[in-house]
């Protein structure tokens, strides 16, 4: 049973600030102190949450709310401040793709290295080497080193690696733009096969029709605190009109 618990979560991040230009230029300062506390940022305000089986979960909410930073927390990006987090089932980010990329090696190395850190087996990752490249259309491209690719090619191969794997929990970040029309359709076809698959599905996203349409729970955040969780169209109602009135 794959499932995401959180008991009294908190994640708080650490502010810094610059000192003043002259204080840094005029020589005799101290230049191993140019950088101040400022305060924190409380991203994360004491979650108690449980996903379970089946859901399919929306995050909605300001820019700044704390929906991005959720994800990367449940993923392992973030480590909680404190609290109590348990995720059961194995991840699939669809975010932060650079992650677990070597941008000297090809685009084949990186296949393998991306997908042994997707949690895939030697054997695994490379039977099914031969399908991410094809999926990925960059054919002789994969003969060379990642840092010579487009940003558009690159999104690409990680797309390709990253949706490649069979997750039980499926984290999704927004919409993704990977190219041409062509293979922005094809693209959207293995995401809906991914979602339809997967035990656990968590969006964050902007588009409220999505929200509706492909999620069964809403998450309004808002400044690091769950406005209201419930069936999406009420929550996202909810939002809406809260728009409406500030």
């Amino acid at each position: 049973m794959s499932s995401i618990d959180l008991k009294n979560v908190n994640l708080i991040f650490k502010t810094q600030r610059s000192k003043r230009i002259k204080d840094i230029l005029i020589p005799g300062s101290n230049k191993f102190s140019e950088f101040n506390n400022n305060g924190t940022v409380h991203a994360i305000k004491d979650f108690n949450l449980s996903i379970k089986d089946g859901e399919r979960v929306a995050i909605i909410g300001h820019n700044g709310a704390g929906k991005s930073t959720f994800l990367k927390m449940i993923s392992g990006i973030y480590p909680p401040t404190s609290g109590e987090m348990n995720v059961k089932g194995r991840i699939s980010s669809l975010f932060e793709f650079a992650t677990g990329f070597e941008m000297e090696q090809t685009g084949w190395d990186n296949i393998y290295l991306r997908g042994l850190m997707l949690g895939e087996t030697p054997k695994q990752i490379m039977s099914k080497m031969k399908e991410i490249g094809e999926f990925s259309e960059l054919g002789d491209f994969l003969n060379m080193p990642v840092k010579y690719y487009s940003t558009g090619m690159f999104i690409r191969l990680a797309f390709s690696v990253s949706t490649a794997i069979n997750p039980d929990i499926l984290l999704l970040d927004e919409a993704l733009s990977a190219g041409d029309a062509a293979f922005i359709d094809k693209a959207n076809n293995r995401m809906r096969e991914m979602v339809s698959n997967a035990k656990i599905m968590v969006l964050v996203t902007h588009n409220m029709s999505s929200a509706i349409d492909l999620c069964n729970r809403c998450l309004w955040f808002e400044k690091g605190d769950i406005m209201m969780d419930g069936e999406p169209k009420k929550v996202v109602d909810e939002y809406l009109n809260s728009l409406k009135t500030n």
